[in-house]
């Protein structure tokens, strides 16, 4: 791609020009000042210097109203700083320090101020448009008049992520402005060494969206462009991609030397870098005097001096905040302890399978409060309700609006939802398998589960996402991955047995302020799950394990489908006078750690199961701690009943062999019994 932009940008008013150069001598200054810092010592960390993209950000941003939403990246000095961030607690967050926006646990890669229309910041290359998409929705939805920019680097658009957001935007007209920040590099590789389109924005008509590239040097013609689409989001049209495109002056991180550049080519362009460039523009035309400048520049380098020498002086955080913003409640906390059990309400009940009973939590949910929103495939009436009918009739009564069919593409959906529960709604995103999880655990991992904790406490995710375990589908379509759901800091993790409960948990999902992963078992739709639900709404709070059945010998503790396996063993366990007391976990994050080893306790004897791969599964970790905590009660070593550790095979028979049931679980308990 050339690096010759030719435009004819006619002369910035007085006014809009000096806001343009204020806005450029700030990101200018505070990125000198940030690697004069690295580079003396001063300081360490990370960074990722702007020099020579000062007039993206200060036309972007200028061009934006108070109200508008930024999301931005690593690299994302120049817009936070445009947009107006906070300069103390922005420079104490990227140095690490304990008066950071987020307490320094976030550093640059998560600067989020709310305050300043600082939506959120991502070290994900091209995330960010994913969760752009949900925050516009929630602004469009909520009529607030908000748009919302999204800014990426050239190297995010081989991303699918990007396609998958602009698609995604267009279909549903999402008042969103992608903003390409072409800098000639995706991180050390040159443009035309990952692409052969000639202007980037040339794919946003394959969309259906208006795209231009502009001169990304002249803040004035990123200005005019932004603020056209910004326009034109605001009015109800739809996205745009404006392509801003300006040669980036240093290396991709602090210490890059740039070796890879033509060395010759990057010299011409340091010797003439678009702040000095346009400082001379104002200059010449007579907008401005250098004196005038001058004094511009002198304030707020003493603005940026006085917040950066504050924030290195700051005193890092202490260790226990550590711990603190995984959950909310300020706290980490995975086990749970000491709670009084909470039972279904009396009265009258109703026989209800596992789809109706969700059916009817979601139900009645949204008629109760209109924050909650449904995203997913198929799961509108036009597409039959979803391939289960769990959402079946719910998009005709509450509408297209708030029950939205996606396209195919699980990352848009979970980052959606992310935007959206940032933007103040209470999304349900549905995955139709569990299997696909994979495709979306880069938002649901890097980016749900985080929000609270990149955020220093100050917001939370409260978002569902519902998901369901398969069956006599083959390898990659009846996969559980619990294990890896309960492995990342921030989730919570659901697994229902019975329809009753099914009912009680959701609905305690529902109005819980962090991501809750809701997991549903294939077989119990189809009868498994089958029982009296109350018909008064009631709650079961998250974290609180079930007593299915007492027993005194033996304690089975499990969940999901397994709990009726268990109970099968049980009945003839009895037959042959041994007691079992089945424990049903219920949820596995926030997990009730205390009813177990409560029960190991009378029993003195543990089998733990799961229909998932046994190999590092949820059962390895609760046999490990009750036999670290009980290593003195226990009369027989801890009995593991799991998966196989292959793949989920389609051939019936081999599925039988692969996944355990009461046969496998009634012989566990004679080995110990």
């Amino acid at each position: 791609m050339s690096t010759e932009l030719h435009t004819e940008i006619p002369s910035a008013s007085g006014e809009r020009a000096l806001a343009l150069y204020r806005l450029m001598s700030k990101v200018h200054h505070a990125d000198k000042r940030v690697r004069k810092a690295l580079s003396s010592g001063e300081a360490a960390m990370s960074y990722w210097p702007v020099d020579g993209q000062e007039a993206m950000s200060a036309g972007a941003m200028l061009a934006l109203a108070d109200g508008d939403q930024l999301v931005t990246t690593y690299r994302g000095l120049g817009d936070v700083l445009a947009k107006g961030v906070d300069l103390r607690g922005y420079f104490a967050e990227i140095l690490g320090r304990r008066d950071g926006l987020s307490r320094g646990k976030a550093g640059a890669m998560g600067i989020y101020d709310p305050a300043h229309g600082i939506a959120w910041t991502t070290g994900i290359v091209g995330a960010g448009p994913l969760i752009a998409n949900g925050i516009a929705l929630a602004a469009d939805l909520r009529k607030t008049g908000q748009v919302v920019l999204v800014s990426f680097g050239d190297g995010a658009t081989s991303i699918g992520y990007v396609h998958e957001a602009m698609n995604m935007a267009a279909l549903w007209s999402l008042p969103v402005v992608f903003f390409c920040q072409n800098n000639f590099w995706a991180e050390c590789t040159s443009y035309g060494r990952y692409t052969r389109t000639e202007r980037l924005s040339d794919r946003a008509a394959g969309y259906g969206m208006p795209g231009t590239t502009v001169d990304g040097s002249d803040p004035q013609a990123v200005h005019d462009a932004v603020a056209q689409a910004a326009e034109r989001a605001r009015s109800g049209a739809g996205p745009s991609f404006v392509e801003a495109v300006a040669y980036r002056l240093q290396g991709h991180y602090f210490g890059d030397a740039m070796a890879y550049a033509d060395q010759d080519e990057l010299a011409a362009m340091r010797a003439d870098p678009p702040f000095a460039r346009y400082r001379r523009r104002l200059v010449d035309e007579g907008i401005a005097a250098v004196a005038d400048l001058d004094a511009i520049d002198a304030e707020i380098a003493a603005e940026l001096e006085e917040a950066f020498a504050a924030a290195v002086a700051a005193a890092p955080p202490e260790t226990d905040e550590l711990r603190r913003d995984v959950f909310c409640g300020n706290g980490s906390e995975i086990a749970v302890t000491g709670q009084v059990h909470a039972g279904l309400p009396g009265g009258d009940t109703e026989e209800l399978g596992l789809v109706q009973a969700i059916h009817r939590t979601l139900d009645r949910a949204m008629a109760a409060d209109d924050s909650i929103i449904l995203l997913g495939e198929d799961i509108g009436d036009p597409s039959g309700g979803g391939m289960f009918k769990v959402t079946a009739g719910l998009s005709a009564k509450y509408g297209e609006d708030r029950v939205r069919d996606t396209p195919i593409a699980e990352s848009s959906i979970i980052g959606a939802a992310i935007g959206a529960s940032l933007g103040g709604l209470r999304p349900v995103a549905e995955l139709m398998f569990m299997d696909f999880l994979g495709v979306a655990m880069d938002q649901i991992a890097n980016h749900a589960a985080k929000v609270r904790y990149m955020s220093g406490g100050r917001k939370g995710a409260p978002m569902v996402i519902r998901t369901m375990v398969g069956m006599a589908a083959g390898p990659q379509h009846s996969q559980a991955f619990e294990a890896w759901a309960m492995h990342t800091p921030g989730l919570k993790v659901v697994w229902p047995s019975t329809a009753a409960d099914a009912a009680g948990l959701l609905k305690a999902c529902l109005a819980d302020n962090d991501p809750c992963l809701f997991i549903e078992s294939m077989k119990l739709y189809y009868g498994g799950g089958k029982g009296p639900v109350p018909t008064a709404d009631y709650v079961i709070p998250l974290g609180q394990a079930d007593i299915k059945r007492q027993g005194a010998d033996v304690t089975v503790v499990t969940y999901g489908v397994m709990v009726h396996a268990a109970l099968e063993a049980a009945k003839e366990a009895q037959e042959q006078g041994i007691s079992v007391e089945v424990v049903d976990l219920r949820t596995l994050v926030p997990l009730d750690l205390a009813t177990v080893l409560t029960s190991v306790r009378k029993t003195t004897r543990l089998v733990v199961a799961h229909e998932s791969v046994g190999f590092c599964g949820p059962g390895a970790e609760i046999a490990a701690t009750v036999a670290t905590e009980l290593f003195g009660v226990l009369s027989a070593p801890v009995q593991r009943v799991a998966g196989t550790y292959t793949p989920v095979p389609r051939a019936a028979t081999l599925e039988a062999a692969c996944r355990p049931g009461a046969a496998q679980l009634l012989d566990a308990i004679r080995r110990i019994a």
